[in-house]
């Protein structure tokens, strides 16, 4: 299969927060639903950390109106102290009493706009286009998920309330120092202003290497999906060593960028510390030379000093926290990078309908559900037309390529009229699975056009579009849950009676019923516990209770043994009775019954016919078929 060539895996650029004032608007849209809650947090936390300023304040009368007066006396008089206490009891009680509820609030703001995200996040994933699953990794979108949500988690449940606490603790504790002192606080403010200058350019490189370190994860994650899904292969190869090293250097590269990241986080810390601990030096000795000059009393002093240690340790803990809040806005802006991926165009109007069909032909839309469709459809003059579902399929001098300048299929015209099987053969990369993409509207065509049953499938809503369609392919894909629910995939609305007969159509139910819970046994991991031949006739079960009149089978026996597949094909003659079917296949002998059979080459038919027209052609396809000249 031709697909689009990947870009240049991601986290190879440095990555920091590019507009961080319109993601946190972004943001607050999400947390907009909270207000109420949010106002409380806020001021909880308002409450949390005046408390805190208000118990400090307390040591200026206690030192002075009681600790000192009463040193020496032998009976002192301790009841407006303990007065005092209590005053201090109940304050610091309420400002943990705002703790607890800020923290218990801002957790259900969390888990709210965490939850919200998380969907909006699933939700576009799904409209999203092929050609972004074509580009992108898993490992990139796990990483969405997984790394860039956690960081978001943490900023909005710790990073934010505790920057928001320290603020307010530092707007507090400065107000009551230029309360006590004014000019003990000009020295404080001196000293700050280097501590800000040292925060401001060891935080400026920590959250650099930050975002590279999410990046480099992303990476490792990734590698580390694809090696687990591939692991049998690996080990055919005898690869381990291989991996390894590709491991390692993407592991190194983590590693260095974790190392880098950590570094200078680790550094920001110790050194506003010492920072704080010279000013608390220099206070000492400032204080203590003005109270020996009978220039300011003890209390003042204690008080003063104590707002010292408040007023630098928050400034570390917002240090900290701003190098948080940076990672999780440079993982915000990758989150809404991804919200903001266009969805899928959908311009079709074209729409599939229940539908009576009578003798004559005419035909009637209903409410439920008959077993005949038709293709409604609305015209500019306000009239509708029904078209009756048959499976007719023509493409007419397609051009096409994943990339402008790589084409892929170049000039393509062909007609599948309906009950006709057209096989599609040539080497890998003429374009066989491409015309089945297209088919289904997985890109959508930007030269020539392709109709079915006579519209132009640009017309026909996807959705509606697919519904007509059903597909196996060689790789199959089972879902988490029963054999029955894997096979009702195809229809969820089927009865249990029409999942027993799509089963025994392919030929599945003598290996389901043998199943330990028969059709009620779960899969799990894409259904590991079962053999790559049983997961492939599932496929085929669940494509044969959907009924549609357009089938396609992409590699659909490559998987499966010889007596297996003589199994299957017995169960697809039936199922192919009456409909479209296109069939893509490196082994000629499944296509030997085909009506049509197509040879592409470089995106061209080259030749059409039935097989025995073309053995006698004794071109390309007889080529092919006698071993003269083989599939690559």
């Amino acid at each position: 299969m031709a697909k689009a060539p990947h870009p240049p895996m991601r986290g190879q650029k440095m990555e920091k927060p590019q507009n961080p004032f319109k993601t946190i608007r972004r943001l607050l849209f999400y947390l907009k639903p909270y207000k109420f809650q949010l106002s409380f947090v806020v001021l909880a936390i308002w409450g949390s950390g005046l408390a805190n300023v208000a118990i400090t304040y307390f040591l200026k009368p206690a030192v002075n109106d009681y600790i000192v007066p009463l040193i020496g006396q032998e009976k002192p008089d301790l009841a407006g102290f303990e007065h005092l206490i209590i005053v201090m009891a109940a304050i610091t009680l309420g400002g943990f009493l705002c703790t607890y509820l800020f923290n218990r609030l801002m957790l259900n703001v969390m888990t709210g706009a965490m939850r919200q995200i998380r969907l909006d996040m699933f939700t576009h994933m799904q409209k999203l286009s092929i050609r972004f699953f074509d580009t992108h990794t898993h490992g990139e979108v796990m990483s969405l998920y997984t790394n860039d949500v956690d960081t978001l988690r943490e900023m909005l449940s710790m990073s934010l309330p505790n920057m928001l606490l320290s603020l307010t603790t530092i707007v507090g504790v400065f107000v009551m120092m230029i309360v006590l002192s004014p000019a003990l606080t000009g020295l404080v403010v001196v000293i700050l202003m280097l501590m800000l200058w040292t925060i401001k350019h060891v935080a400026v490189k920590s959250s650099k290497y930050f975002s590279k370190q999410q990046q480099a994860l992303g990476r490792v994650n990734g590698y580390v999906e694809e090696m687990a899904q591939g692991v049998k292969i690996i080990k055919v190869f005898s690869r381990e060593e291989k991996i390894k090293k590709d491991f390692d250097e993407r592991n190194e590269d983590l590693f260095h960028q974790a190392a880098n990241a950590n570094t200078f986080a680790n550094i920001l810390m110790p050194a506003v510390g010492n920072l704080s601990y010279l000013l608390f030096a220099i206070v000492s000795m400032t204080g203590g030379y003005l109270a020996v000059i009978g220039r300011m009393d003890l209390g003042t002093i204690a008080a003063f000093l104590q707002y010292t240690r408040n007023f630098s340790g928050p400034i570390g803990h917002m240090s900290m926290q701003l190098n948080s809040i940076l990672s999780a806005l440079a993982g915000a802006e990758r989150i809404f990078r991804f919200l903001d991926e266009p969805e899928a165009k959908d311009d079709g109007y074209v729409t599939l309908v229940n539908a009576e069909i009578a003798k004559d032909g005419t035909i009637a839309e209903v409410p439920y559900r008959t077993g005949q469709w038709a293709w409604k459809h609305p015209h500019q003059d306000h009239t509708l037309t029904y078209t009756a579902l048959k499976g007719d399929v023509v493409f007419d001098n397609v051009v096409f390529g994943y990339e402008p300048d790589k084409i892929v299929l170049n000039g393509l015209s062909l007609e599948a009229k309906p009950g006709q099987k057209v096989a599609f053969v040539g080497s890998t990369g003429a374009g066989k699975t491409t015309i089945t993409n297209l088919l289904n509207r997985f890109y959508d065509v930007p030269n020539g056009k392709i109709r079915y049953d006579g519209i132009n499938i640009n017309k026909i809503k996807k959705s509606d579009l697919r519904r007509s369609l059903a597909m196996v392919l060689q790789d199959t894909h089972l879902f988490t849950g029963t054999v029955m629910d894997n096979i009702r995939y195809g229809k969820l609305d089927a009865t249990d009676e029409e999942v027993f007969a799509a089963a025994k159509l392919a030929n599945a139910d003598a290996f389901i019923s043998s199943l330990p819970q028969g059709y009620q046994t779960v899969l799990t991991a894409d259904g590991v516990n079962l053999s790559q031949g049983q997961r492939q006739l599932l496929a085929i079960a669940r494509a044969a209770v959907a009924n549609p009149p357009v089938l396609i089978l992409d590699e659909a026996t490559s998987s499966v043994d010889t007596r297996t597949e003589a199994l299957i094909e017995q169960g697809m003659n039936t199922l192919m009775k009456g409909r479209t079917v296109f069939v893509i296949a490196h082994r000629l002998s499944t296509v030997r019954n085909a009506d049509k059979i197509v040879v592409l080459e470089h995106g061209q038919i080259i030749e059409t016919g039935t097989h025995d027209e073309l053995i006698k052609l004794k071109k390309r396809y007889y080529q092919l078929y006698t071993g003269l000249f083989e599939l690559s």
